[in-house]
């Protein structure tokens, strides 16, 4: 059984994640304030794009954490694949990246020269992949890294030089660099074996089924160059952007499940499952009020101009919540799969296996969310572009729910589940009444001020309030919590003993 230690795996990556958010939101700070929409949008529009090729990569990553997780040593051969095969990546990049620049607004320029980040991109995931088999915590030190180095090189390249789009692909090229640092120093023990071509020829073999598996990703991704395309337009997308920027920091209580994926594929049993998921819900609810009472500030915050879209966060926070549950019953049904275990194993056998089964789960998702986008802004395209990025929220929302609530039930099928509905109970409860006081609280006390060093530290002082109301709430109700906390307490005391 794998030595992975779900819960103080998932604490220290979720801890580390919620401290990136910070460094995070301040490099957003400095993009959205200095950049134009047009600007903020091609630069969103790069992400998307940049997604769409890294995908690639998954026939390397996806594999090397399951051998990993199961004491292989497949580490210096996935590393030196990744390589070779961001060279498709590049070429592959620019014909795209071509394409778009002639059916929308976005400069050309700006999306080619964004080309440079792809061998970080590839070199960054196949590390990150191999530490999530190994030490799934190293992940969140990376990141946290990564978005510590930002913020200078944001200072540096956006802020003083006024690089303008150029200057956050730059910082964001030194941001990677630091992270393929921090990945390559935590898994140098397991890159000392030797390349084996074994491994690449059983990549390949399989790599159909990562590549079926990035379908989902790269019609999600898609969301971003449709909307362009239809439109004729960025301006939208930085509204999304905005959006997301705020209601991603829920997706950070996902770091909980981390470790479980590869805990399950090594041998983990049901009880790793269902602890896990009481303490992802016991996050992710006040971070999901914490999200819609900040809507409208969080966006003043990014840029004054986005302020307009709180709704927009309303609905993309709904859907982050849903999307860590649905990513959780994923990843979990696909770790109690041995399938890869048998080198006989035919297509057939796959085809059959939940390998195959639940990520067709997610094509069907989220195929239907991109023709669905498609139709409703060819129908809607003539209005008002905010109406547009609301419908765009709002068909993402929608989409996840029948699917969160049908992998819940194949996951019921499978796992021995008794959730703890009292202890839930109490966490919406907590959240209502702590995020009801901050939403009075920032009502009536919090000024919007133009300038970003006035306003900032004002919400971060009233976000703090907000979380510690629950926390307290929480502690004083909830014995879990309680001894969530102890457990918390004693691990530090272990680590300075």
């Amino acid at each position: 059984m794998s030595d992975i230690r779900v819960t103080y795996s998932g604490l220290i990556s979720f801890l580390v994640r919620i401290s990136s958010v910070f460094t995070g939101i301040i490099f957003t700070l400095i993009v959205t304030r200095r950049l134009s929409e047009e600007e903020f949008g091609s630069w969103s529009l790069i992400g998307g794009l940049l997604l769409y090729v890294v995908t690639v990569d998954y026939v390397i990553s996806y594999w090397i954490t399951r051998e990993v997780a199961r004491g292989e040593n497949s580490g210096k051969t996935a590393l030196a694949s990744g390589c070779v095969l961001s060279i498709g990546g590049v070429v592959a990049y620019l014909i795209i990246a071509y394409y778009v620049s002639q059916q929308s607004d976005a400069n050309l320029g700006l999306l080619l020269f964004a080309g440079i980040l792809i061998p970080l991109m590839f070199i960054n995931d196949v590390i990150q992949y191999l530490n999530l088999g190994w030490k799934p915590q190293v992940i969140s030190y990376a990141l946290l890294v990564s978005e510590i180095t930002k913020v200078p090189a944001g200072l540096a390249f956006v802020y003083f030089l006024d690089l303008g789009v150029e200057g956050a692909i730059l910082a964001t090229f030194v941001a990677y660099l630091s992270s393929i640092f921090i990945n390559i120093w935590f898994a140098r023990q397991k890159l000392k074996n030797k390349f084996q071509r074994l491994y690449i020829k059983k990549w390949f073999r399989l790599s159909w089924l990562p590549l079926y598996q990035s379908i989902p990703n790269l019609a999600f991704v898609s969301d971003v160059v449709i909307f362009s395309v239809i439109t004729g337009s960025v301006i939208g997308v930085a509204y999304m952007t905005a959006a997301r920027a705020i209601s991603n920091v829920v997706m950070h209580a996902g770091a909980i499940s981390d470790a479980v994926y590869p805990k399950l594929i090594g041998g983990g049993i049901d009880e790793h499952f269902q602890e896990n998921l009481i303490k992802v819900l016991y996050f992710s609810i006040p971070l999901l009020g914490l999200t819609v009472v900040l809507a409208r500030p969080g966006l003043f915050a990014l840029n004054p101009a986005y302020e307009s879209a709180a709704i927009i966060v309303i609905f993309a926070s709904l859907r982050s919540f849903l999307s860590i549950l649905n990513r959780m019953f994923y990843s979990a049904l696909q770790g109690i799969e041995k399938i890869d275990l048998d080198e006989s194993a035919t297509f057939k056998t796959y085809i059959k296996s939940k390998l195959f089964f639940v990520p067709t789960i997610r094509v069907i998702q989220y195929s239907s969310y991109a023709v669905i986008l498609i139709i409703v802004l060819l129908a809607t395209k003539g209005d008002n572009f905010l109406d547009l990025v609301t419908y765009w929220a709002v068909i993402s929302l929608l989409i996840e729910i029948p699917f969160v609530i049908y992998q819940y039930y194949i996951v019921q099928k499978n796992f021995r589940i008794k959730i703890d509905n009292k202890a839930v109970i109490k966490y919406i409860i907590a959240t209502l009444v702590s995020c009801g006081i901050l939403y009075y609280l920032v009502d009536q006390f919090l000024n919007y001020k133009i300038s970003i060093f006035e306003f900032f530290p004002d919400l971060l002082l009233f976000t703090g309030v907000g979380i510690l109301l629950y926390l307290v709430i929480t502690y004083l109700t909830d014995l879990r919590t309680r001894l969530l906390f102890s457990a918390i307490v004693n691990e530090i005391k272990q680590k300075r003993n």
